[in-house]
């Protein structure tokens, strides 16, 4: 890898960084709290799908992943995003290098690998809940009692799956976006 490919995955790691972040407030809302993981894949789809034109070796997807997994373990999310940000990562990386980092269809379902680390901000919650609202006590019972009715254990592969098909939306969105708009301004 060169010096520009580690400028390219710090600047789409930081873009993609501020989406998430500014979309994880929405969490502050019990009811979007689950929605996070529509949200996430689906607006952070445009700037990966943006990043993914750049990539051409490997290892950019896997370090950007781990990069984030990083990033919401230092955001006090736990250490499960990073274990999945790491092991999804590198599938996302095999996917893309399947497609010789070239096939739209390929770079659409890199996404929906790749997104599946914003489920794991979830696991604290489903197998340890206890743990989970004790350093979260700031945020009220009604939050907690309103969150843990609408996260019960069976929904953890749920948000799984809808991390995963949300991240294929957020893919063919940033396709379509970069088509109809990057191609044109010369970006991608």
């Amino acid at each position: 890898m060169k010096g520009k490919d580690l400028i390219n995955i710090g600047i789409f790691s930081a873009i993609y960084f501020v989406i998430v972040f500014i979309v994880a407030m929405l969490g502050m809302i019990p009811i979007f709290l689950p929605l996070l993981a529509v949200i996430v894949p689906i607006l952070g789809g445009i700037p990966f799908m943006l990043f993914l034109t750049r990539v051409k070796k490997f290892g950019m997807i896997w370090i950007m992943s781990i990069i984030i997994g990083i990033l919401m373990l230092l955001t006090g999310m736990s250490w499960p995003p990073l274990a999945v940000s790491v092991v999804s990562g590198l599938l996302a990386e095999l996917v893309y290098k399947s497609g010789n980092y070239q096939s739209a269809a390929k770079a659409v379902i890199t996404n929906g690998v790749f997104s599946l680390w914003v489920a794991a901000n979830f696991l604290p919650l489903f197998f340890a809940a206890d743990k989970y609202w004790s350093t979260r006590q700031n945020y009220g019972q009604d939050y907690i009692d309103t969150v843990t009715r609408l996260m019960p254990t069976w929904m953890c592969p749920v948000v799984f799956v809808a991390a995963f098909v949300c991240g294929i939306i957020g893919g063919l969105l940033g396709k379509a976006l970069m088509k109809k708009h990057f191609e044109k301004a010369g970006i991608a």
